[in-house]
């Protein structure tokens, strides 16, 4: 099935077509009149040089306007073989069509709402015959009953013509021309990125990319740079501050030597006010009793890392190298 975005915008234009697999571009006047557009020959020649194929209106009262006007734009400098004129079904319309294909012209029958204008266009050589979805059921019809059936008259009857499954609204009538087996569909450049999207395929491929950081990143390239120490003759109330200075939850107390001492923490620090006060901001850090700081050296990877925040349950752990604290790993760290 062929994908065309449906765009005026030359800035989706170009994101787009930078996905390298589309097919072509449809435009229409009232998509140039919303974005401003005033040189509407100049922007059919500089799209011309952007897209594979460009599907553009050529309008006219009669059948002889419609191809004037379609040898106008081709003199504009068009390729003939990449260049899809869009007519409006009607009488003199599939006539332009028939003329147009004549000439070896490739042509668009749009605005198509029954299969007896389908039909028409088919029998005139339309390369392309272009229901539009959105507008049918904006109206109450069901458009996806006339597409298939537009579909099932080009196998039955073998016409050489492509259906267009126009006036995508949403990601719904992508998979609709999907399951309806149409040739060809135009799409939204916002519809369109949301295509690929699908909350599992997230939460996979989020797995994905922390379980390879996991085995291939060591634990000290994933510190943020800051090591969080103080010696162990700060006073609690300093200590405090270095907490927000270091925007961690954890500071590293080391000794004299520069080797560690323990791990204060916030939470630590609000079950010491709990049990003795606020009097405790008064002492050192040096008066307190600490667990045995919970470890790891910097050119471990951070699988390991991983296993011992499982272990132990907490959210931070003092990075080392060669046994001097260098910084802190906290559990945020194996996800960034």
């Amino acid at each position: 099935m062929e994908l065309y975005l449906d765009s005026a915008n030359l800035k989706e234009i170009e994101e787009g077509f930078k996905l390298g697999f589309l097919n072509g571009l449809t435009t229409t006047p009232t998509f140039m009149q919303k974005e401003g557009i005033t040189d509407i020959d100049g922007t059919i020649v500089k799209l011309s040089k952007i897209v594979p194929v460009l599907q553009i209106e050529a309008l006219g009262n009669s059948a002889e306007e419609v191809l004037a006007e379609a040898e106008r734009q081709l003199a504009l400098g068009l390729d003939p073989k990449k260049t899809v004129f869009k007519i409006p079904v009607s009488l003199e319309g599939v006539r332009a069509c028939k003329m147009l294909r004549d000439k070896g012209y490739l042509v668009n029958v749009h605005l198509v709402y029954t299969l007896q204008q389908a039909y028409m266009a088919m029998q005139a050589g339309a390369t392309y015959v272009c229901p539009l979805v959105g507008r049918l059921q904006d109206q109450g019809h069901d458009a996806l009953a006339l597409v298939q059936q537009c579909v099932d008259a080009v196998d039955l009857y073998g016409y050489d013509t492509k259906i267009m499954f126009s006036s995508v609204r949403t990601v719904e009538h992508v998979r609709n021309a999907i399951n309806i087996g149409v040739h060809t569909i135009t799409v939204p450049l916002k519809i369109m990125k949301q295509l690929t999207e699908n909350n599992f395929t997230t939460v996979g491929t989020d797995q994905f990319i922390m379980d390879t950081r996991l085995m291939m990143v060591k634990v000290k390239e994933a510190i943020n740079g800051v090591n969080p120490i103080v010696p162990e003759d700060t006073n609690i109330t300093d200590a405090i501050i270095k907490l927000t200075e270091f925007n961690f939850g954890a500071i590293t107390v080391v000794k004299k030597d520069g080797s560690i001492r323990g791990v204060f923490t916030d939470g630590g620090l609000r079950k010491l006010l709990g049990e003795k006060g606020r009097d405790i901001l008064t002492k050192k850090l040096s008066a307190l009793e600490y667990r045995e700081p919970i470890t790891i050296e910097g050119n471990v990877l951070l699988n390991e890392a991983n296993i011992l925040f499982k272990k132990t349950n907490v959210d931070t752990i003092v990075v080392t190298d060669n046994g001097k604290p260098v910084g802190m790993l906290d559990i945020q760290d194996l996800k960034s």
